[in-house]
């Protein structure tokens, strides 16, 4: 039996927690949940509603030490010291996106099971979580806009989970929306003069060098205009003047346009976003306790045992 250890992230303003006392009550297996001292703090949870619920507290290091880390935001710097061969790190594994994590993963001869890769009948598991990026992204891109969002005439990119979430948010402000999907995504520079708001909420194939909009574009809008990039993983990919940026700091401006890309933005709504995925959790996590096969954790197994699974992975890194 694998124990799983749930570290708390030190990730700037990252709020959200993987799972919550009601869903470790439902699990087959709870005693083998151990949470960092201190892990539900940021919703109002004690530890002692964890052990309650059948889950057991632990110190840092020591939850560190256990056979899977479950961490929605992969690895923070401290934690590497204490990563050893064989382990698994199951969250939102980037790994095509950040070499730095293939690099732990690999060398250290541990497994990465992605969060982004886990699908159901077709379904994302965390589709949620995706949709209040997008929405998220709308209502807080919003307060540094300059403007009532009635005013905003919006192209959207995309209409995933994450596009689904904006949209959503967008009409419901009243702004006026056209819709650009992956088929006509090029179109847009042409008619970009139509728009005061771009929202991107596409996923862009890292090996794709094309851009949706270059630098150049922006002389096309009026100044004051809006870029909202929620699916901003890296600098430049579709979108060149994006990249990723804070809570604290979620705005530049590139030629009269202002840029929001912050590349966590559910944990401005870390409530929410928490129960989403939590609720999702417990029949993966007791898997991954007996060590029993299931097929949405194997498909979305990017990396095992220090060997990359994922060719995209090995593409991305040889182009670059």
């Amino acid at each position: 039996m694998n124990r799983i250890g749930f570290p708390i992230s030190h990730k700037e303003n990252e709020r959200r927690r993987g799972l919550l006392p009601p869903d470790v009550a439902r699990m087959k297996n709870p005693g083998y949940c151990y949470f960092e001292r201190g892990f539900g703090e940021p919703l109002g949870i004690s530890d002692r509603e964890y052990e309650e619920a059948g889950g057991r507290i632990a110190e840092r290091g020591d939850i560190l030490r256990m056979e899977v880390i479950c961490n929605p935001k992969a690895l923070d710097p401290d934690m590497t010291d204490f990563l050893r061969e064989g382990q698994i790190l199951f969250g939102w594994v980037h790994a095509v996106q950040n070499r730095k994590i293939t690099d732990i993963l690999t060398e250290k001869g541990m497994t990465g099971i992605a969060w982004g890769e886990m699908f159901e009948n077709g379904r994302h598991v965390f589709s949620r979580n995706n949709e209040i990026a997008g929405a998220g992204a709308i209502i807080h891109g919003a307060c540094f806009s300059g403007r009532m969002p009635e005013e905003w005439k919006a192209a959207l990119l995309g209409l995933g989970n994450c596009g689904r979430g904006a949209e959503h948010i967008l009409k419901g402000f009243g702004a006026e929306v056209t819709i650009y999907h992956r088929d006509r995504i090029f179109d847009l520079r042409d008619e970009l003069d139509r728009y005061n708001l771009i929202v991107n909420t596409m996923l862009w194939d890292e090996l794709d060098d094309r851009l949706v909009l270059a630098a150049g574009d922006l002389g096309l809008m009026d100044r004051g205009s809006m870029i909202i990039d929620v699916s901003c993983d890296s600098e430049g990919i579709c979108l060149e003047t994006t990249h990723p940026t804070t809570v604290d700091d979620p705005v530049y401006i590139v030629e009269g346009v202002i840029h929001y890309a912050v590349d966590h933005v559910p944990t401005l709504f870390h409530r929410s976003a928490s129960r989403s995925i939590s609720k999702e959790l417990p029949i993966y996590l007791d898997a991954l306790v007996e060590g029993t096969e299931n097929e949405v954790l194997e498909k979305a197994t990017v990396i095992r045992d220090g060997k990359i699974l994922d060719e995209r992975i090995i593409r991305f890194q040889k182009r670059s």
